[in-house]
């Protein structure tokens, strides 16, 4: 007796830039019927001998699978590409880098247009695309059941993380996790700057830089603590009266590498101003209602 197998879903990728030619390939190394299209067709047809179907445009692409995958540019790319495409019945995942006020347009105007409407946000770089334990995955906010529907097939490629109903959420904890990410960089470019013209081994600051940032891993979870129960005392070891004493330390150091402070001035900045409402006692976690803008302390 034969055994049962259950015949793959098709899917259409439109955009085959870095990131949607490492997701098409995943897919097709998997088995899953692709159509793809691309605004340069020379990269669509490079997939034509791993087995993909090369679309002549948009609106074929489209038309070939209920499942359309759209990773472009930017919004305004998704806009063009999409325009006068009949939508009508597709279950579109947008995992284009947007901001979360274009994503919950982007799903009023699939809903508007007959089509159902996933965003996505991607963590990961494409050498992480289709590779198990690399760590990558994808952030994916809008329809419930759409998720659900299709998740297995989008798993393929990367992990899965569904964050809510609202589209724009997606965006949103992408943008955050990869500002921290920037906010990390920028420490550590300020830290090799230092010793940038001293007699010190990169590498081996490197090492103790690393060590030391997942040593500080658990602040994390302090802040976010402190957040829901709204007492920024809470578990306090360094208070924020003892650290803004300390900055001074760090301003003279760098001025005397010669290294510009612009990394660091920002947040002292922030840090001095929540001291003065009278935050002393608190940890560091007042600066954030002073960039929300509810720094006024009662």
């Amino acid at each position: 007796m034969e055994p049962h197998t259950v015949e793959k879903p098709s899917v259409t990728m439109l955009g085959l830039g870095a990131m949607g030619t490492a997701l098409a390939r995943t897919w097709l190394a998997a088995g899953y019927p692709l159509t793809v299209w691309n605004r340069t067709p020379a990269r669509a047809a490079a997939l034509a001998p791993n087995g993909a179907r090369v679309a002549n445009s948009a609106a074929e692409a489209v038309a070939a699978s209920a499942l359309v995958v759209v990773c472009l540019l930017d919004d305004t790319s998704v806009e063009e590409v999409l325009a006068g495409v009949d939508v009508v019945g597709r279950d579109l995942v947008n995992l284009t880098t947007s901001t979360p006020a274009q994503a919950r347009a982007r799903a009023t105007w699939a809903r508007s247009h007959g089509a159902r409407y996933l965003d996505g946000g991607i963590m990961a770089v494409p050498p992480m695309i289709g590779v198990p334990g690399a760590g990558g995955y994808v952030f994916y906010s809008g329809s419930p059941e759409l998720f659900e529907r299709h998740q297995e097939t989008l798993g393929v490629p990367l992990g899965t993380t569904y964050v809510g109903e609202d589209a724009g959420f997606a965006a949103l904890h992408d943008v955050a996790l990869l500002s921290a990410m920037y906010g990390m960089f920028a420490g550590a470019a300020h830290a090799f700057a230092l010793i940038r013209r001293e007699d010190i081994d990169p590498s081996a600051l490197a090492a103790l830089l690393a060590d030391w940032l997942v040593a500080m891993i658990p602040a994390v979870h302090q802040t976010a603590d402190q957040l829901r129960a709204g007492d920024y005392t809470r578990g306090v070891v360094s208070p924020l009266a003892m650290q803004v004493a300390g900055t001074p330390t760090f301003l003279r150091t760098a001025e005397q590498q010669g290294v510009s402070p612009e990394l660091l001035s920002p947040y002292f900045d922030l840090m001095r101003r929540r001291l003065a409402q009278g935050g002393g006692e608190e940890d560091l976690t007042g600066v954030i209602d002073l960039l929300v803008g509810d720094g006024g302390m009662s």
